[in-house]
């Protein structure tokens, strides 16, 4: 392995949510397990703590130009490219932006507020979800929902591992703003157990992030493929009981995941929900591969 290849340090199995799940049709999780493979290899240059940013920023080059064919220096990115270049319909701009955001937390540790948390989370979230739905062929109508269950997936990542991120790799996500105003201070988070301060942003933060489930909640009924409404019935229903958590544990001193029996069961319910609910309108089409017709 050279300088600029890297492999990815953690797999989809120990992640907070379902990815590619069971739940999706075979052929559909193939992609998407090069995408999120892809995405987690190159997040662990990001935030590698011994790479300095530029450095960081090289290997992220690299990692786009072997996704672009214009390199063969990353091998995380070789399943992608072989994937895009196999389904004409899958689009390369949903990894790129991927890239744009790991680029910034090569540099950029610090958030002034919501609004540009929500910046981030445009390229963050919102990418991979809008690449789960182009895998399906469903197109750019759903994306609102899509973009804000993502960026409520993300949001409480980051409460969860505020203490961690801010010990290991000086970045704090939690808007400054918000901790600001609640009498916190960004060193609160290097302490063994929250402030009263800190614990009070948290909770408007987690407050904030309900909406956004809310909103993503809408989306399985517009999808026209089964499988896909059960999966992100699951992720809705696992996103909104760890935030309703992040509202009751402290995140440096408590437990805020759950254990997979937990998840699954949460899991099962979400999707059991989305068997139960008949879809409000026609479901959109799958408009890419016109999968519906």
């Amino acid at each position: 392995m050279n300088a600029i290849e890297v492999e990815a340090t953690k797999s989809e199995r120990g992640e907070n949510f379902p990815v590619a799940s069971l739940l999706l049709a075979p052929e559909r999780r193939a992609p998407i397990l090069a995408y999120y493979r892809f995405a987690r290899a190159a997040d662990d240059v990001a935030d590698d703590a011994s790479l300095s940013p530029g450095e960081k920023i090289l290997r992220l080059d690299a990692f786009e130009a072997t996704l672009l064919g214009k390199s063969e220096a990353v091998e995380a990115a070789k399943p992608l490219r072989a994937a895009l270049a196999a389904d004409p319909t899958l689009e390369a701009r949903h990894a790129l932006d991927l890239l744009t955001a790991f680029r910034l937390d090569a540099t950029k540790t610090r958030y002034a507020d919501f609004a540009e948390l929500m910046d981030y989370c445009a390229f963050s979230a919102a990418p991979v979800g809008r690449f789960v739905l182009n895998a399906h062929g469903v197109g750019e109508a759903v994306w609102p929902a899509s973009d804000a269950l993502c960026s409520a997936l993300q949001i409480v990542n980051h409460m969860q591992d505020c203490g961690l991120d801010y010990r290991r790799i000086d970045r704090v996500y939690l808007p400054l703003d918000l901790l600001a105003d609640c009498g916190a201070t960004v060193g609160d988070l290097g302490a063994p157990k929250a402030s009263p301060g800190l614990r009070a942003a948290l909770l408007r933060l987690a407050e904030a992030t309900d909406p956004l489930i809310a909103l993503g909640s809408t989306l399985p009924p517009e999808l026209a493929e089964l499988r896909l409404r059960l999966e992100i019935g699951a992720i809705a229903a696992l996103a909104r009981r760890l935030n309703d958590i992040l509202k009751r544990r402290d995140p440096l001193s408590e437990e805020t995941h759950l254990s997979k029996p937990e998840a699954l069961l949460v899991a099962g319910l979400g999707a059991a929900r989305v068997l139960l609910r008949a879809p409000a309108a026609a479901p959109r089409t799958a408009q890419a591969r016109g999968d519906a017709a």
